[in-house]
């Protein structure tokens, strides 16, 4: 898959997010259904903690000068919600209650930074030929970690989904 397939994926998964949190009230973005489920507005937490986390790695992973010879990883895994993952601590939401505004503006923020690493890379190919070892995932191209996030989003959109369905 190439970048520029990519870069309309991320888009297109981050405009339907965005479509998703519009018109819903502070109460409904930050209403927990019970103590060990997490809010919408944490869900949007976790997705700008893990895209700026991933935009380090993708950033220390191009520091690289060596090529990798390493399999690409099967990342569609990550949208089967019946197999529950549990988030590093450093990528756990807070419990701070957050306006509409303040989760736009975080989401927002943390895909410029991705944007911004994306765009400085001459070749595009080097994300294909260098890898970053991730946290869960071990050893995996940057390629996949740019991928990942817009699948990762996907994921946690089905989650906002089902939360949403319990307002009705």
């Amino acid at each position: 898959m190439e970048l520029q397939e990519i870069n309309q994926k991320l888009k297109e998964t981050r405009d339907e997010l965005l479509g998703a949190l519009n018109g819903l009230s502070r109460d409904q973005l930050n209403k927990q259904k019970d103590s060990q489920s997490w809010s919408i507005s944490q869900v949007c937490q976790h997705l700008t903690k893990t895209e700026e986390l991933y935009v380090v790695a993708i950033r220390k992973g191009l520091k690289s000068k060596e090529d990798s010879f390493i399999e690409h990883k099967p990342l569609e895994f990550l949208l089967d919600r019946s197999k529950r993952l549990e988030a590093p601590e450093i990528a756990k939401p807070t419990d701070e209650i957050l306006e509409y505004d303040e989760i736009i503006d975080r989401l927002n923020n943390s895909r410029q930074k991705l944007y911004e690493t994306l765009n400085t890379i001459e070749d595009p190919s080097v994300l294909s030929r260098r890898h970053f070892i991730h946290p869960v995932f071990k050893e995996m191209l940057l390629i996949e970690w740019v991928k990942s996030i817009y699948i990762h989003e996907q994921r946690h959109m089905k989650q906002i989904n089902e939360i949403k369905d319990g307002f009705k």
